[in-house]
């Protein structure tokens, strides 16, 4: 948009970053609800989702890393003046609770997957194993999963709503600040 300055923006890094997690983590989530109706028999096939659904969290929890890492070197931009505090506030703690979500998640499936007496592969490659077969810590961490996995939806609807608000209601330059450049 002609009246946001190159300041006001997102570097295009983060910019790619933000939406490739996004799509990853749309596709994590659907293929994670859907997934679990998957029946145990045979279970190869059953084995193939889950193996795909760890995969896919780890390289979003890899991804999430690297976005961090580029965020201490290059700082979002400031919000418009025209936002209020409170409003400033509410964006910093939805984006920490966002990022703990998107490195959460995986921690915690890792954990449980760990302690399933299942093999973890990453795309086909077997990781080493350092857990143990344990029924009541696989279920305690399956839990926690399943919790985030609420909170995180909660999360993101509200993070689409007030990306939404901007657009629509505020009409700022909030929204363009993370839309890919033509």
């Amino acid at each position: 948009m002609s009246f946001l300055d190159a300041g006001a923006r997102y570097t295009k890094v983060a910019v790619t970053l933000h939406w490739l997690i996004a799509a990853l983590v749309v596709a994590q989530l659907i293929l994670g609800w859907l997934m679990i109706e998957i029946p145990k028999q045979p279970v190869g096939v059953r084995a193939f989702w889950f193996n795909l659904h760890k995969s896919i969290g780890m390289t979003i929890a890899l991804l999430v890393l690297a976005r961090i890492a580029w965020r201490f070197r290059h700082p979002a931009p400031p919000l418009p003046t025209s936002v209020p505090a409170w409003q400033r506030r509410a964006a910093a703690a939805s984006h920490a609770l966002l990022y703990a979500c998107l490195l959460g998640m995986p921690l915690v499936g890792f954990l449980g997957s760990t302690f399933s007496g299942y093999p973890i592969k990453y795309f086909g490659i077997s990781l080493p194993q350092w857990g143990f077969k344990s029924a009541p810590l696989k279920g305690f961490f399956s839990a926690v999963h399943l919790g985030l996995a609420w909170v995180f939806m909660t999360l993101i609807t509200l993070h689409a709503g007030a990306a939404l608000k901007h657009l629509l209601l505020n009409r700022d330059a909030v929204f363009w600040r993370m839309w890919p450049r033509a």
